[in-house]
């Protein structure tokens, strides 16, 4: 039991230390205007509510964007169904992390039936051609799948229904998407196949630990943001400078404590 103790608070400074790291790289990507799009994808349960918490804990809100992907609405119905992505595209300089994204075309869609078969066929380039648009104009695209064997989706289910705290969680769809675990199975590897390309790969991480799993997508964030970007800070105002090397601003020599 101390063993796993131990194991998790090393864990826990590991990922303090990304965590300082990542708010350096996203002041250094909101100087040079370089956005971010991040994509995570999984089972249910897989942990992807705990790792953008993590992220919104250490990261500048006015800078981050959370976009959960639910079924559309109305309006969104009769649009492109891409048209509701576009419009969550974070601006220049920031960050949006999508918790499930235009995958579920070729996911829930496909595997619940909501969507024609040509329908989520074709939507396999149609994604395609949106992550390299997002990509040609500057933005770094991260796609993660955080990946669970059905046996700890089970115990994870089970904790949270013991947990009242947690039961909320648990949806009828989650239990009925058990029961059609190999026909997802089957959609992500297509998924894989059709959508991992050279300059937009697929991430997958093993999400059985969590820990291990937020260390994870945390270093793969570092690595994928700190690409081509200068962390060289910017000069510090005459003023700031002048004051910490123990001068007043509006004094001719420097200032002295009594």
């Amino acid at each position: 039991m101390s063993g796993k103790k131990n194991s998790r608070q090393d864990a826990e400074h590991q990922l303090a230390a990304l965590q300082h790291q990542l708010v350096l790289l996203q002041q250094a990507m909101s100087r040079q205007q370089r956005g971010a799009v991040v994509v995570l994808e999984g089972p249910d349960a897989a942990g992807k509510g705990g790792i953008i918490r993590r992220l919104g804990w250490c990261l500048d809100p006015r800078w981050l964007h959370v976009w959960p992907t639910n079924a559309p609405n109305e309006p969104e119905r009769t649009q492109h169904w891409l048209q509701r992505f576009w419009q969550r595209v974070p601006q220049q300089g920031h960050w949006a992390v999508f918790d499930r994204s235009w995958y579920g075309r070729v996911l829930v869609e496909r595997v619940e039936q909501l969507a024609a078969a040509e329908v989520w066929q074709r939507a396999y380039d149609q994604i395609n051609a949106f992550e390299q648009t997002l990509q040609q104009e500057g933005f770094v695209l991260v796609k993660i799948w955080l990946d669970i064997s059905a046996e700890t989706q089970l115990k994870r289910f089970t904790e949270r229904y013991q947990d009242p705290a947690k039961q909320w969680k648990l949806t009828a769809e989650d239990i009925r998407n058990r029961a059609r675990w190999e026909d997802y199975v089957l959609a992500r590897d297509e998924m894989f196949t059709r959508t991992s390309t050279r300059h937009a790969p697929w991430q997958l991480i093993d999400a059985n630990d969590k820990d291990q799993a937020r260390l994870a997508v945390f270093k793969l964030l570092q690595q994928e943001f700190s690409k081509d970007l200068s962390m060289t800070p910017p000069l510090l105002p005459a003023a700031v400078t002048t004051f910490f090397a123990g001068t007043s601003p509006h004094s001719d020599g420097p200032a002295h404590a009594e």
